[in-house]
């Protein structure tokens, strides 16, 4: 299913650099307690870092954001939601580079913005991410047709690109209420 962005969508991969830091702080155990100075922010390599990049060098979103949000989805349209996790799965384009991620190939180009964030202890922090303005991308889902029939799916794909959205900042966020970004219509 072909899908057309309403909104801008907003990628936030997991750094790789993120990880190893948790990684390493986890292993040292309490001798990582001690205050770590803050080097200065290198926001093009930050911004890199937080889009999906495919091995065949396209960017994409996590495949899993389609399924979690038709999950999701499923509250508004009065499905159940264990019956849709048993039912519906979205079929990759490709894997990221770096992790094995897998990922639907979004068509448009990144733009970076720095975004006004609060980090948990409530301090504003300045983070860039990849925008995608003008953005779509072909979906292709796969179902149980004895659990969902081919409407059902749709009306949930419609319902996301409505109500629940995909990426950061979307408005079925579970740490906000979101900023209205990730929103699409079915072409």
């Amino acid at each position: 299913m072909d899908i057309k962005g309403t909104s801008p969508l907003v990628i936030n991969k997991f750094s790789a650099k993120a990880q190893a830091q948790m990684e390493a702080k986890q292993m040292a155990g309490q001798a990582g307690k001690t205050r770590r100075s803050h080097n200065a922010k290198d926001f093009e390599a930050l911004y890199n870092e937080c889009r999906h990049v495919s091995s065949d060098g396209w960017d994409g979103f996590h495949a899993a954001a389609i399924r979690n949000a038709c999950i999701s989805a499923c509250r508004a349209a009065g499905y159940t939601m264990t019956k849709a996790k048993l039912a519906l799965f979205v079929v990759a384009d490709g894997f990221d580079h770096d992790d094995g991620t897998p990922l639907i190939r979004i068509n448009g180009e990144p733009k970076m913005v720095i975004s006004q964030t609060r980090n948990q202890t409530g301090v504003i922090d300045l983070r860039p991410r990849a925008h995608f303005m003008d953005w779509s991308a072909t979906v292709t889902l796969q179902w149980d047709n004895g659990m969902l029939v081919q409407s059902d799916v749709v009306n949930l794909l419609a319902r996301v690109g409505l109500q629940v959205g995909i990426g950061e900042g979307r408005p079925d966020s579970k740490n906000s209420a979101g900023l209205g970004y990730g929103l699409f219509q079915l072409v």
